[in-house]
């Protein structure tokens, strides 16, 4: 995984906490269900970018 792959999905991560932290203290339920969307997206797409990279990690132990 990048650098900047991991910089954008930690941003897209944050961006999605903050969302639900202003949702509840406003007591907004569309914001904090949005935030939460943000943020299950974010680690998502983390959690895919730590397989691609373990499939190389593979590849290359076997090469």
């Amino acid at each position: 995984m990048s650098f900047t792959d991991k910089v954008k999905n930690k941003a897209e991560e944050m961006t999605g906490k903050a969302k639900q932290g202003i949702g509840d203290a406003t007591d907004n339920e569309r914001l904090m269900a949005e935030g939460q969307a943000q943020e299950t997206a974010a680690k998502t797409k983390q959690a895919g970018e730590h397989v691609k990279d373990a499939g190389r990690d593979v590849r290359d132990a076997l090469s």
